[in-house]
């Protein structure tokens, strides 16, 4: 079935999900809470409910779309997780009867929020509605939809997606719309068709960007086609295509395993064409040398991040525990995990679980204690049964009782 016939079959339930929204809206707190503070709220909120609570009270604020997208992006995908789709659909279509809906920008980030829950369906239906709701329909909506459709990797009908809403609504796509399919077709495993795509943007003058060009030569790295990545590489530089840290670093990934060396002078290379290193950058090369067993030097490069302007992340992190508990180093990195818990970078479950099974082995059993206290104060509560299994397994029920008592 074509797409625009899809379109015509697809029903809506706008009254009933506004109800529901005004109900959700209701159990709200009064108090308004800013735009940049409800961003970081919701990026360590775990709890769907909360995290709904923070979104509804700032949904009301004149804000970017960017933004609009970036906080109701995560408010969607705390309730996906908890497979709370009615209620993503209460909100979303309750936001249809807001004035703003006229504007295509705010429209859209309806569209890629359903992206984001997984429901594509509810995503082509917004975007049929476009005529009955008052809003022009442009490129911008249309790039909303493929988003979409990626998102929800349906990568397969990325293309035909492409073709038939462009021609149906007369739309002609821009950069972001062929960067979007090339995604579908890297993703699909099927980096040459992207870049069939990618001369083909070249014949019509369409500019080819530093995204769609990192996204063509990280599919071919991870697909084992170096020389090709290479290759385009070389081309693209010679074409004058513009470069920045997240290009190179798709080619300091591929380079961690070939030695500390190969990474450093892509990193050299990158100071000399202006191009400043960022954390992800400096994060391969810690990784380079800990899988080379040269732990001083990873931590030479941790400790310099702060004086090249970068800050540690939570792979940082996770890569020196991981590693320091491969040598058996639980100690050392029990004070990582210190760090990363005072920079709230903290790793993730596995390998945190890891350093506590090796804390225990060693009768190292004040630290054990000390990062199970951690991990259920920081750790999401849909997590905490993992850490109990984990408690279970490791004798260590009576901290557990302890550590509840004391919380």
């Amino acid at each position: 079935m074509s797409y625009t016939r899809h379109l015509r079959r697809l029903s809506t339930s706008a009254a009933a999900a506004a109800t529901a929204a005004n109900t959700t809206s209701a159990a709200a707190p009064s108090s308004s809470v800013s735009i940049s503070k409800a961003k970081s709220k919701l990026q360590s909120e775990f709890d769907p409910d909360k995290a709904l609570e923070i979104y509804t009270s700032v949904s009301k604020h004149d804000s970017s779309p960017a933004t609009s997208r970036y906080v109701q992006g995560l408010a969607v995908r705390r309730l996906a997780k908890s497979r709370r789709f009615s209620d993503i659909e209460a909100l979303m279509e309750s936001h249809k009867s807001d004035p703003r809906i006229r504007d295509e920008p705010y429209l859209s980030t309806l569209i890629r929020s359903y992206g984001c829950a997984g429901m594509f369906d509810h995503a082509l239906r917004t975007f049929s509605e476009m005529e009955q709701l008052g809003t022009p329909r442009s490129v911008v909506s249309f790039n909303a939809l493929l988003t979409a459709c990626n998102a929800c990797k349906l990568f397969d009908k990325v293309p035909d997606l492409f073709n038939e809403m462009s021609s149906t609504y007369n739309i002609v796509p821009d950069k972001v719309s062929y960067g979007i399919l090339i995604k579908s077709y890297c993703e699909a495993g099927s980096p040459e068709k992207g870049m069939g795509v990618l001369r083909e943007m070249e014949e019509k003058g369409v500019e080819v960007t530093a995204v769609t060009f990192t996204t063509i030569l990280d599919a071919l790295y991870k697909s084992g086609r170096s020389a090709e990545a290479e290759r385009l590489w070389v081309d693209m530089v010679s074409k004058g295509c513009e470069l920045d840290a997240a290009v190179y670093n798709v080619r300091l990934m591929n380079a961690q395993d070939t030695g500390p060396e190969s990474v450093k002078k892509i990193i050299e290379e990158m100071n000399e064409k202006g191009v400043k290193p960022d954390t992800v950058s400096y994060n391969c090369l810690v990784t380079s040398y800990c899988k080379a067993g040269m732990m001083e030097d990873a931590k030479k490069v941790y400790e310099g991040l702060r004086g090249n302007g970068c800050k540690p992340n939570a792979a940082t992190f996770r890569t020196l525990v991981h590693y320091r508990c491969e040598k058996g180093q639980y100690k050392r990195a029990y004070w990582v995990f210190k760090e990363s818990v005072r920079a709230d970078k903290i790793p993730d479950f596995m390998t945190l679980r890891r350093l506590e099974e090796g804390l225990v082995e060693k009768k190292y059993m004040e630290e054990a204690k000390g990062l199970l206290r951690t991990v259920k104060k920081k750790f999401p509560s849909s997590s905490l049964n993992a850490w109990k299994e984990v408690e279970e397994s490791l004798g260590l029920a009576s901290a557990a009782a302890a550590c509840d008592t004391a919380l």
